[in-house]
């Protein structure tokens, strides 16, 4: 029974990971390849590693605010319905190209478990003080990306009217600072977003009472290579159609308006992942689709203005984030629901 637990808990979190993938990997690597830095491969090769190495070093910050902080998964259907629902909107948004929050997307699922429940009077319950917290979070996120995005590129174009003076070449400069920028981005996202992956793994496990299989660092690094895996190739499959949406959609990018967008969206998830978990001990489970997206928007208006932003792109991605939690939360209840009236548990 124990095995059959860890097999079901494994193959959840893989395939929650792939789906991460189709979406999320366009958030570290669509500046480089929007601004022909990198072929799109390439991008993807290198977003795979410095992910997998986030997971490790610091993906536990996060995993545990899924596993235990929203709402008690009290069952494996519990567990079963939130991976569900997660994986349709997710796969559904990334096969139509919208980059929607697949933050947003588990933490609607777990909330529509703890609703469901709560509705059908199981004594299902929500952590409204660790909702709070996200929310606000995918309020100060975004904004904070596109503050810092323009900020950086101010900084850099004035690098760069140095730099040219005095006879370096600029381009390839700032080709290798994009680069750079793309490495630290897909190690913040894999330190933020393993969670959305392996916490549906510690909640089977755990209700399970397999408790030697939810802690440690072998565990750590096993479920950080399984989420990493998945993800790359979800990267692989679907993701390309994302990557192109927010590489070219929205506005034009060049090396120094990627670097900035791509280094201001690092950043913002990086600090969200620490600083909480240094605060209260569990990372902040922000959005790296709204900061990757609000950082290339704030170069766009910094270099171009509001005439350089295709709105029309911009505002139908607005929508898909505003969707995204009720949507999730509805199909977590109607899966349950569902379960219920078929098996009555």
């Amino acid at each position: 029974m124990e095995a059959l637990l860890i097999a079901l808990g494994l193959a959840l979190a893989f395939y929650i990971a792939w789906c991460i993938g189709t979406n999320d990997a366009a958030n570290p690597t669509n500046t480089t390849v929007g601004a022909g830095a990198l072929t799109l491969n390439k991008a993807i090769l290198i977003f795979g590693l410095f992910a997998f190495i986030g997971a490790i070093v610091q993906g536990w910050m996060v995993i545990k605010t899924f596993g235990r902080g929203i709402t008690e998964i009290k069952s494996i259907v519990d567990a079963v319905t939130a991976s569900a629902a997660t994986a349709t909107w997710i796969t559904f948004a990334s096969y139509n190209g919208l980059p929607i929050s697949t933050t947003q997307t588990s933490v609607g699922s777990v909330m529509g478990v703890g609703l469901a429940s709560l509705i059908a009077g199981k004594g299902g319950s929500i952590n409204v003080s660790v909702l709070i917290k996200i929310f606000l979070s995918w309020i100060t996120s975004p904004l904070g990306a596109i503050f810092l995005a323009a900020l950086f590129y101010r900084s850099f174009e004035h690098a760069a009217t140095s730099l040219a003076r005095g006879g370096w070449d600029v381009d390839r400069i700032f080709r290798a600072v994009l680069i750079g920028a793309l490495a630290y981005s897909a190690y913040s996202f894999g330190a933020n977003d393993v969670g959305n992956a392996t916490g549906v793994y510690l909640s089977v496990i755990s209700i399970g009472g397999i408790s030697s299989m939810t802690s440690g660092i072998w565990t750590s690094m096993m479920l950080a290579a399984i989420g990493a895996l998945g993800i790359l190739i979800g990267g692989f499959t679907l993701g390309r159609r994302v990557i192109k949406t927010i590489a070219f959609g929205i506005t034009r990018l060049d090396y120094i308006t990627g670097s900035a967008a791509g280094l201001a969206n690092a950043l913002v998830i990086w600090l969200f992942t620490t600083v909480p978990a240094m605060m209260w001990g569990w990372g902040m489970p922000v959005s790296t689709t709204h900061a990757s997206v609000s950082a290339v928007l704030g170069v766009g208006l910094a270099k171009y203005g509001i005439r350089g932003i295709n709105w029309r792109t911009f505002i139908k991605i607005l929508i898909s984030w505003f969707l995204t939690v009720p949507i999730a939360a509805l199909l977590s209840i109607a899966i349950r629901w569902l379960v219920m009236f078929i098996g009555g548990s």
